[in-house]
């Protein structure tokens, strides 16, 4: 598939190149792979398939530390060369928030010594730490909720509900591509999408390298509370799209932004509809009924949708009944 040979050269090739060599002969592909972790003087460990592995020294995959291969300093430093394409000057301001966005969407998340001025972070030195989560677009995974979320010519706002690394941005970036595109029975909305940590549309160089469909604008890199109230005002929006809501003034936009006629699709860490009843902020939009639709996903299952809520919290969907004769819907990674 070209799916298969674009995410595997867009990462193997920012990889230190006996690190690559060793990596492709392990995999055919990288489309079950969630994250490459490379730490200076530690071993390599790859997330496959929701388990944690060592790349072997001697080739493959292992469990056993003593077999592991360890990444030296200078092969971090050529992997910086390479997605910085010898230029980190030129990706300082990414630096600064901890990652840089390659082609494809993939996202490579730095630690090391913080660069201070004025007490806010100005740069990123020495880093020995580095974190490749490969981005997977999972088309058509939000199919069996979209039902759902629509209401006659218009959608519910709607809040999705997961655990980190559940599935919920990619469950949430399909929604995204399906509500803008349409279809046959369905119009296209015009959805303003803020990307604040450059997940949903992953651009690079500007361009999103994720499906939003063809009636999205997308603010990358824009803090969300800021964001929406700039979409509400310059793009005229019917939906705005907004991942991991949770501060005071990421919830007080989203008020904003309902009280303009503007539909909202958001998603929140959360176990249950009773965490989320309960969180300090958030809560109360959740008792005022604010939103319409609450979508859970199944903890430990990546991307399974366990429940859709209505605004009482009543279940309007379950998939132990639903989903009978299926298979998981598909989501592999958030």
């Amino acid at each position: 598939m070209d799916m298969e040979k674009d995410i595997t050269g867009q990462v193997l090739q920012i990889l230190p190149v006996a690190i690559r060599k060793r990596v492709a002969e392990v995999f055919r592909d990288l489309l079950d792979v969630q994250e490459i972790r490379l730490r200076t003087g530690r071993p390599l460990i790859i997330l496959y398939g929701r388990c944690e592995y060592f790349l072997g020294i001697n080739g493959g995959l292992t469990h056993n530390i003593k077999k592991a291969y360890y990444v030296s300093a200078s092969e971090l430093r050529e992997a910086l060369d390479y997605i910085s394409n010898y230029s980190r000057y030129a990706f300082e301001e990414e630096l600064r928030q901890g990652y840089i966005t390659i082609q494809g969407g993939h996202r490579v998340g730095v630690a090391g010594k913080i660069l201070l001025e004025n007490g806010r972070v100005k740069n990123m030195g020495n880093i020995s730490f580095m974190n490749i989560r490969v981005a997977h677009q999972m088309l058509g995974c939000s199919e069996k909720v979209m039902p759902y979320i629509r209401n006659g010519s218009s959608i519910y706002n709607t809040l999705v509900i997961s655990p980190p690394r559940c599935g919920k941005t990619t469950l949430l970036r399909d929604m995204i591509r399906i509500l803008s595109n349409g279809d046959s029975d369905n119009r296209g909305f015009t959805v303003g999408v803020v990307d604040e940590r450059s997940e949903l549309g992953a651009c690079y160089r500007g361009c999103p390298q994720n499906d939003l469909g063809c009636r999205s604008d997308v603010l990358d890199g824009c803090p969300k509370a800021e964001g929406m109230m700039m979409l509400v005002r310059s793009m005229s929006p019917e939906i705005i799209a907004v991942d991991e809501i949770g501060s005071n003034k990421d919830v007080s936009a989203v008020d904003y932004v309902m009280n303009c006629g503007i539909r909202v699709i958001a998603t929140v860490h959360g176990l249950d509809m009773d965490e989320i009843r309960n969180k300090p902020v958030l809560g109360s939009l959740v008792k005022e009924h604010a939103f319409k639709r609450y979508i859970l996903l199944e903890v430990g299952k990546i991307g399974k949708i366990s429940r859709v809520f209505d605004e009482r919290g009543s279940v309007i969907y379950n998939q132990d009944c639903f989903m009978q004769g299926s298979t998981d819907n598909g989501v592999r990674s958030a």
